[in-house]
């Protein structure tokens, strides 16, 4: 097991990176750091990162960041470059490099041609004084005292300095850009966050003959026939326009044959079981805000029953089916 050394060393390192970062934002030129907004936003074309070694780690993540929040960017590595793949780079992008001595022999290498394109360079760097800060058109200032290494070698101080540098242009660009919510969902489709910006109640939902209703006089049995051939749990109580006047869920059905006496059960309709006024979804409400919809209160409800503008009642959705989706 680790003692308690072990664990204050973890310690000391994170706030070690944490103060790195801070330096860096109390460093940094506001005239560079606008100049750099500015030549990004302007962009006609697409962001190019190169970086090597650890630095082209962070360059590639940089680079997704930024496509995923509405600014066109690939990673290039200059080995590839410099073999035919400086083809992908117009005079219409940008190129954003990354080294921490800034004295990289394949990026050195890529200057020339990058210069001939007339292509305007932004550069994160740890050495303000190398040949790469001096060719920048833009230096961002990310140099560190020394990495979290503790043979002060590994790149890693430097590197989180970096990629924080990157996280923040990128974030002030979708701001800068007015990217919504909408715009962010179209570039995450897929996966959780994807999901819960896109899919709606209404590709989830019961409708049509898969969502049995009945009517608010409809006999007790006749509920149990509609739960049952629904096999969704809930059945919704409409009147005669359609409109829904309440639910009813295996719950309810329980709760009324605890507290009436059997001699009621003749007589008892679906107006004395449903629940009146219930929580409801609209199918264009998003199926993440259906689900808190159903869990943020003190007693979680399952199903809920999905109405238009007009209260009319067209289709049910439960929460196996939210959950089933993968949000």
């Amino acid at each position: 097991m680790s003692d308690k050394k072990d664990f204050a060393q973890v310690v000391d390192l994170l706030l070690m990176e944490a103060e790195a970062i801070r330096t860096t934002a109390a460093r940094l030129h506001p005239e560079e750091v606008e100049r750099a907004l500015e030549i990004l936003k302007n962009c006609s074309g697409k962001v190019v990162l190169v970086g090597v070694g650890k630095s082209g780690n962070i360059a590639e993540k940089i680079a997704a960041t930024l496509t995923s929040t509405g600014t066109t960017a690939v990673y290039l590595h200059p080995s590839d470059a410099l073999h035919g793949g400086l083809g992908i780079v117009t005079s219409e992008d940008v190129v954003v490099a990354l080294s921490n001595s800034g004295e990289t022999e394949e990026l050195l290498t890529m200057l020339p041609y990058l210069k001939h394109r007339r292509v305007p360079i932004i550069a994160i760097i740890g050495n303000t004084n190398s040949t790469l800060a001096r060719s920048a058109d833009v230096l961002l200032d990310a140099s560190v005292e020394r990495e979290a290494c503790p043979l002060n070698l590994a790149p890693t101080t430097s590197t989180t300095v970096a990629l924080s540098i990157g996280d923040a242009l990128a974030m002030t660009l979708m701001q800068m850009k007015g990217l919504t919510v909408d715009d962010f969902a179209l570039n995450h489709p897929a996966g959780r966050i994807g999901k819960r910006l896109t899919i709606k109640v209404a590709d989830l939902m019961h409708s049509g003959e898969g969502n049995p209703t009945i009517v608010e006089n409809a006999a007790w049995l006749e509920v149990i026939a509609a739960i049952t051939r629904g096999g969704l749990g809930a059945v919704n109580v409409i009147d005669d326009a359609g409109h829904l006047s309440g639910i009813i869920t295996d719950g309810d059905l329980r709760r009324t044959f605890q507290r009436i006496n059997l001699s009621d059960l003749e007589t008892l309709q679906s107006g004395a079981i449903m629940t009146r006024e219930p929580v409801m979804a609209s199918p264009e409400m998003l199926a993440y805000e259906a689900l808190q919809l159903m869990e943020d209160r003190p007693r979680q409800i399952s199903v809920l029953p999905v109405v238009n503008g007009e209260r009319v009642c067209v289709g049910l959705i439960r929460l196996h089916d939210i959950v089933r989706s993968g949000l």
